[in-house]
């Protein structure tokens, strides 16, 4: 089993992660993180602790029962080395098609003196007939020998030895604490592969956690000496550093073959989606340099790195980032960004300076930079009009009223101030308030137009936020000048709404500025409000 090409995939999000302070989860959102699981492709949910709390048995029942199917994951259920611990952990997990009982027992002197209060030999014999009482309930037993990084190398072989001639079929041996470094807990996993009598018949798994930030590379360091199962959490959650994020594994075997030459069953554009997932149940943030699914994990935004990635992405990525489910790379605009990246990025915006336009603009992006954490598109806008002369309003936003909710449908009034002071007023409605008020600004301005993006996002926090919209949207097919013209629009105010409002019409001016529409009322087109009242 020790040879195999495989990795078993062991996700203890929902039982050890879930230990992790703060981050306890209700027994309906545990069983939606284990569809996600499922979906993730993990081999083995370890869905909880049974004998932890009545909602946790609960918790492991739904999961056994709604994702345990025969094509879906094996369903474990944690268990100390005592029978009600066991009966409660099969309780749990019986109704699942591939059931595991995963049990454990300590076995360093520090624990079994200080914690246990148990000798060597009682303790040896509490695993014997303990694994062999759940091996009586179950075909698939894990057990773990607690605190293994810091057992006696030969206790640790005959608590082996004991557990895999009373039916274990899985031998994890955990760094409880995260005290052992790579070298040393390879070392350790090779030793008791070799000298563990049937260890070459069991699988053999590693369970880190990460105390001095070496869980991933322990890990990895334990599946070259021929473990073949990991015990991993989404996002690395887990006691006090935390354990070994799947992710990291994952997308290490994935990322270097030639290295490892091991597959997993692991679908990698679900990593983004079960990270957001997870950290929303339980409210632990995602560091922003957190590897792989973090959100600076593919944003650059050194000038050279820019560059190159505007080139070829491989240049500074080793993944892409729709390998693990995100849309695209980031180039980041700041006081180390460079020309290039600079110029892409207005050009996104609508605006095509020259080479001198392009170089001026960047002198006052590095003296804004220098004083401005996050340059925002309006920042570029407003760098880009100081280049090219700004474009006149031709029309102009006077007043907005929505109305919106269940039930009845989103309707939005628009009065807007055209051409020769000209007053326009339009209704309609829209799948939304922001859809309604886009709908009949359109129906005033007659400028047609596809919309490309649609971003919000809130410059401050607390009620009062004041939010800040950006649109792109392109010019028709057919304009006569600048074919598919590109333009964006910006537009700020604590009602996202009205924010909306302004940065459409920003667009809308911009493009009738540069292509020249003539706005004219032909037929269809809405009366001025001194017609209609006329």
């Amino acid at each position: 089993m020790n040879n195999s090409n495989q990795i078993r995939i062991f996700d203890t999000t929902l039982r050890d992660g879930e230990q992790s302070p703060g981050a306890s989860m209700t027994s309906a959102e545990k069983l939606e993180v284990a569809r996600q699981l499922a979906r993730l492709g993990v081999n083995v949910i370890e869905a909880g602790f049974p004998a932890a709390s009545p909602d946790d048995l609960e918790a492991v029942r739904r999961i056994a029962t709604e994702v345990g199917n025969a094509d879906g994951p094996i369903i474990a259920g944690l268990a100390r080395c005592w029978r009600d611990d066991i009966t409660k952990a099969w309780e749990g997990v019986r109704e699942a098609d591939h059931p595991r009982i995963h049990t454990f027992l300590a076995t360093s002197d520090l624990h079994m003196e200080r914690k246990l209060g148990m000798t060597r030999e009682q303790v040896l014999s509490q695993i014997e007939h303990m694994v062999s009482y759940a091996r009586s309930l179950c075909d698939d037993i894990e057990f773990s020998p607690e605190d293994a990084s810091r057992s006696d190398a030969d206790f640790l072989v005959e608590a082996c030895k004991i557990a895999i001639e009373a039916g274990a079929t899985t031998l994890n041996i955990p760094d409880t604490v995260g005290y052992s470094m790579p070298i040393e807990y390879g070392e350790m996993m090779a030793d008791l592969i070799a000298r563990t009598p049937g260890g070459k018949d069991v699988i053999w798994s590693a369970h880190c956690h990460d105390d001095l930030g070496c869980a991933t590379a322990n890990t990895l360091s334990a599946v070259q000496a021929g473990a073949r199962q990991v015990e991993v959490t989404i996002n690395g959650i887990g006691e006090r550093a935390g354990n070994t994020p799947l992710e990291e594994v994952v997308m290490a075997l994935h990322t270097r073959p030639k290295i490892y030459g091991l597959g997993c069953s692991i679908e990698t554009t679900e990593l983004a989606r079960t990270s957001r997932l997870v950290s929303n149940y339980t409210g632990i943030y995602v560091p922003r340099n957190k590897a792989i699914i973090g959100q600076n994990a593919f944003a650059h935004e050194a000038g050279i790195h820019q560059d190159g990635m505007l080139k070829d992405q491989r240049t500074y990525e080793i993944m892409t980032p729709q390998t693990v489910g995100l849309s695209q790379s980031q180039l980041v605009l700041g006081k180390h960004s460079g020309k290039h990246a600079l110029r892409i990025r207005l050009q996104e915006l609508g605006f095509e300076l020259d080479r001198d336009g392009v170089k001026d603009a960047f002198k006052r992006f590095k003296m804004l930079a220098d004083k401005k954490k996050d340059i925002t598109d309006a920042d570029l806008q407003a760098l880009a009009h100081q280049q090219e002369q700004a474009p006149s309003e031709t029309f102009t936003i006077t007043d907005l009223q929505i109305s919106c909710g269940r039930p009845g449908m989103p309707t939005a009034t628009v009065r807007l101030e055209g051409p020769n002071g000209d007053e326009f007023i339009q209704s309609d409605v829209g799948d939304g308030p922001v859809d309604a008020t886009f709908s009949a600004m359109d129906q005033i301005v007659q400028a047609k137009n596809e919309l490309l993006e649609y971003s919000v996002h809130s410059v401050t926090s607390g009620i009062d936020a004041l939010g800040e919209v950006t649109v792109r949207i392109q010019a028709p097919d057919n304009s006569k000048s600048d074919k598919g013209r590109i333009f964006g629009g910006y537009g700020a105010d604590t009602d996202i709404t009205v924010a909306s409002a302004k940065a459409y019409m920003a667009a809308l001016n911009r493009m009738i500025a540069a292509l020249g529409t003539k706005y004219s009322r032909g037929e269809g087109a809405p009366a001025t409000i001194n017609q209609t009242a006329s």
